[in-house]
């Protein structure tokens, strides 16, 4: 009994000191504990995802990779195979398991070493959140007292949510949803159960037991976990043998992009690091939605690339990556351009094995469609390749016959006749699959593009493309390329006539220019290309067939300086407007996103609208934090204004002043003003500012329709075949419409290539050049190959077209394959003619009125009051092809 006592005495006493030094020490280090009352409003450090404006992931951002879950989106697998594992009595414990602490005090007493740290879930989130990993005891002591503060601030299941969202598991992947996307590619209810035992072995130590680095302790740790969780009944024997067996394969998986437009995501995340700082945006969760829906910029990619690799074959093929054995042929040089990895090729004599082959294609990294591939075999009118996934296919003549020896940019080699006066065995080449689903031979561009598409009523940006492929060259052409526009600028030259009192109907001379100068002893002679003059020319089908010297007579007439000044209104910098007559022929340099923006102004009647590329941003749970309100073009709004003021102004008269309509006109207000509830349910529409009148750009966008079709009427008779083409004329007759708009630009010596119109509901611009400046894009012979598969339209579109490369040829194509797949299922729609604009019937040749209703005549619209008032006289009336008035001359560099 004395000694129980003495026990019992000795008991208390422990008990007493243990507790005054547990609370000593809990002051001692109080200080140094951070305040958990943060994980009462804890936000997890997650990516920023941008998404299309139909919610297509495109990219992701952030060092760490998480998806965060709701505890009730895990699937109880990985929530019983994560307690079996960590923490099987996490239901049950205050958040320090004294069973596990002694057994890791039994160990440690044992072994003297630390391997067993007994922490909980609890201490382990509470290490994540606030301590290191270092192993000494007051860390241990720490975490001790913060796990505490947690099972006492949240429940259970908030701290098994953060858990699971917050671990670390490796490959920079936090929590397990993003483990289940790194290792697997999988959302986490897509896991088997061997897969779930994988991940949810890793906390331990997520460097050396994940399935990538390390695959055999991988498995081992799996085996371990499926022995807790058949320990703890939640799996049977059978699914043990199953799971422990299942062959798991795991690889790094990116994040599920659904879209990849580099260019598009690169533009955003400049803008939200701009806008939140490069840490904030990379962690703070942000949900990006651009406004540029998934299948327009799919449609804009797709159109670039289809047309840098039809300018790209139709100029020949530069031969081989590399040669892998066998002899190189002297008739095509090496593309060493397009090498990557020139340490890793040798020339051999001897054909080489799979192995050896799939070593130097695991080297080359394929480039947008283009993929690595080793010529095996070739036969007459076919060949086989070795591709990178370790199969053999075959190409097919169809996929080859374009491959006529390049030269240099304007010359090619004759059409090749058979397989071997292409490719030969050992040749290491790029091949890539077509719209059509055939495999074709293929090289990487050395020509540049770029595309932007905008909604003309509000700026919001629908597709951008900033060259041919993004991981190749990140410079984004599309907004940081300052090009000359070329002939892109006249409808501009125009507009600014046209303010001045010109009309479509009037008449400038179309005939050579020789201006001396006497400053510098030359002459500039501005010439039109083709160099061909028609002398007197109407302003309609001067622009239709892009007339340089009609434009430099244009700004001589109405001045540099008010050029320049009209210019601004479109949204051009000032500062960057040449100074000089050269001005009207676009040696004036602008980005695509530039010229797609004034485009805007006279494709919606004449407002100004910014270019923005950012629709929405929200939290990670959904929540809008803002929403782009961009001035827009509202002519409900306008009208809606207008008939406000008037009744305004009318309601501050006296009543015996009031005419019959202003009364009905303030009733109107009264009783069917905008209801209170909708003006307050939707964002206040800010009016976009009207910089031109709409009078000014239905002219232009009508002289910018001529641009794009057959004018005129078609005669078998000579003499009144009055059909003419405007120089975009492959516009109207691929795409059937008559509701398009447009205007090519080429520069000197074709250095620059553009093509921009616009179509119900878009504008868009699409460019065209090398990125060497001084490289002119060249010329193309016939390639009969190519003709015999479309003999008739031929030099319509595609790598079969010839001649010089122009903005019809070069950069047109891309646009028309956009508008293909834009405006499918879209009505056409033709804009309504504002008020004060009539039309006349005025003299083909002379833009007066004219009472014949034949071929010599034809309808014009006119500003209200600039109409013409002289009629042309019978026996003044020209017939335009009685007789060739035109005149060529030897054309020089022109714009």
């Amino acid at each position: 009994m004395k000694y129980i006592k003495l026990l019992l005495i000795m008991s208390i006493a422990a008990f007493l000191l243990g507790t005054i030094a547990i609370v000593g020490m809990y002051f001692y280090i109080k200080p140094d504990l951070p305040s958990v009352e943060v994980l009462k409003d804890v936000r997890l450090q997650t990516p920023m995802k941008i998404y299309t404006q139909d919610g297509k992931l495109i990219s992701q951002f952030g060092v760490k990779r998480r998806i965060p879950l709701e505890l009730d989106e895990v699937p109880q697998s990985l929530i019983n195979a994560v307690l079996s594992i960590e923490d099987s009595r996490f239901y049950e414990h205050p958040g320090i398991d004294p069973i596990g602490i002694a057994r890791a005090f039994v160990n440690l007493v044992l072994t003297g070493e630390r391997g067993q740290g007994g922490s909980t879930l609890t201490m382990q989130l509470a290490r994540g959140f606030f301590l290191t990993r270092d192993k000494t005891y007051i860390r241990k002591i720490k975490e001790i007292f913060i796990a505490w503060h947690m099972e006492g601030l949240l429940s259970k299941d908030e701290i098994l949510e953060l858990y699971l969202n917050k671990i670390e598991l490796g490959h920079r992947a936090f929590g397990f949803g993003a483990a289940a996307q790194v290792y697997f590619g999988k959302s986490v209810n897509e896991l088997s159960l061997a897969e779930v035992a994988t991940i949810a072995g890793l906390p331990k130590a997520p460097s050396t037991l994940n399935p990538i680095s390390s695959p055999e302790r991988a498995k081992a740790r799996r085996r371990v976990v499926l022995l807790r969780m058949l320990d703890e009944e939640y799996i049977t024997r059978e699914e043990f043998d199953q799971a422990s067996n299942e062959t798991v394969i795991s690889k790094r998986h990116g994040a599920e992009i659904q879209l990849d437009a580099p260019y598009l995501a690169d533009l955003i995340y400049n803008e939200m690091v701009e806008l939140y700082g490069k840490e904030e945006a990379e962690t703070g969760g942000y949900q990006v939605f651009a406004t540029a829906p998934s299948d327009l910029q799919f449609a804009a990619q797709t159109a670039v690339i289809r047309n840098l690799h039809d300018y790209d074959e139709r100029h020949g093929y530069r031969g081989p990556i590399r040669v892998l054995w066998g002899e190189p042929d002297d008739n095509q040089s090496l593309n060493n351009s397009e090498d990557q990895n020139t340490e890793l090729v040798a020339l051999d004599s001897e054909p080489w094995d799979e192995s050896q082959m799939l070593e130097v294609l695991d080297a080359y990294t394929p480039i947008g469609v283009l993929y690595p591939a080793v010529v095996t075999q070739v036969d007459e009118t076919s060949f086989v390749v070795f591709n990178g996934q370790g199969n053999y296919q075959t190409i097919e003549w169809q996929g080859m016959h374009w491959a006529r020896a390049y030269i240099d940019d304007n010359r090619q080699g004759p059409d090749p006749k058979s397989a071997a006066d292409i490719v030969a065995a050992g040749q290491l080449i790029w091949i890539r699959q077509n719209e059509e689903g055939i495999w074709k031979l293929s090289q990487l561009p050395t020509v540049s593009g770029a595309f932007v598409a905008l909604d003309p009523k509000n700026g919001a940006v629908q597709a951008i493309v900033g060259g041919y492929s993004f991981y190749q060259s990140q410079f984004n052409r599309a907004t940081q390329a300052k090009r000359q526009v070329g002939s892109n600028i006249k409808p501009f030259i125009y507009s600014a006539a046209i303010e001045q009192g010109y009309t479509l109907a009037s008449i400038i001379n179309d005939a050579p220019i020789n201006q001396w100068d006497a400053s510098t002893g030359t002459a500039w002679r501005p010439q039109n290309s083709p160099a061909v003059y028609d002398g007197p020319i109407r302003m309609r089908v001067a622009l239709g067939k892009s007339k340089n010297v009609v434009s430099v007579r244009l700004l001589r007439a109405i001045g540099i300086n008010a050029a320049a000044d009209h210019l601004s209104k479109f949204g051009f910098d000032r500062a960057e407007i040449p100074k000089d007559e050269t001005l009207s022929l676009g040696s004036g340099s602008q980005t695509p996103l530039e010229v797609a923006t004034a485009m805007s102004v006279i494709a919606n009647g004449g407002y100004y609208v910014r270019p923005h590329f950012i629709q929405r941003i929200e939290d990670e749970h959904g929540k809008i934090l803002w929403q782009a309100n961009p001035p827009q073009v509202c002519e409900e709004c306008e009208t809606h204004n207008a008939e406000q003021t008037s009744v305004t102004n009318a309601s501050e008269l006296n009543s015996e002043e009031l005419t019959e309509q202003q009364i009905e006109a303030l009733l109107a207000a009264e009783l069917n003003g905008f209801p209170e509830e909708e003006a307050d349910s939707q964002p206040e529409i800010i009016q976009a500012q009207r910089v031109v009148s709409a009078q000014n750009t239905f002219l232009v966008r009508e002289m910018m329709r001529t641009a794009v079709r057959g004018n005129g009427r078609w005669s078998n008779d000579p003499q009144r075949n009055t059909y003419w083409l405007g120089t975009g004329w492959r516009a109207r007759n691929i795409l059937g419409r008559t509701d398009l708009a447009g205007k090519t630009g080429t520069t000197n010596d074709s250095r620059d290539t553009w093509f921009s119109g616009f179509a119900p509901g878009l504008v868009a611009t699409s460019w065209v050049g090398f990125d060497d400046m001084s490289r002119m894009l060249g010329r193309t012979s016939r390639n009969q190959n190519l003709i015999n598969e479309n003999p008739e339209k031929f030099n319509w579109i595609g790598n079969a077209m010839i001649g010089a490369e122009d903005g019809a040829k070069a950069a047109q194509p891309a646009w028309i394959r956009f508008m293909e797949k834009a405006l499918d299922g879209v009505p056409q729609e033709i804009k309504p003619m504002p008020e004060n604009i009539i039309t006349v019937r005025i003299d083909r040749a002379t833009g007066k009125l004219t009472t014949r209703t034949d071929y010599t005549s034809m309808f014009e619209y006119f500003i209200k009051g600039t109409e013409p008032t002289s009629s042309v006289q019978s026996d003044s009336v020209v017939d335009p092809f009685e007789s060739d008035q035109s005149e060529s001359v030897e054309p020089e560099d022109i714009f």
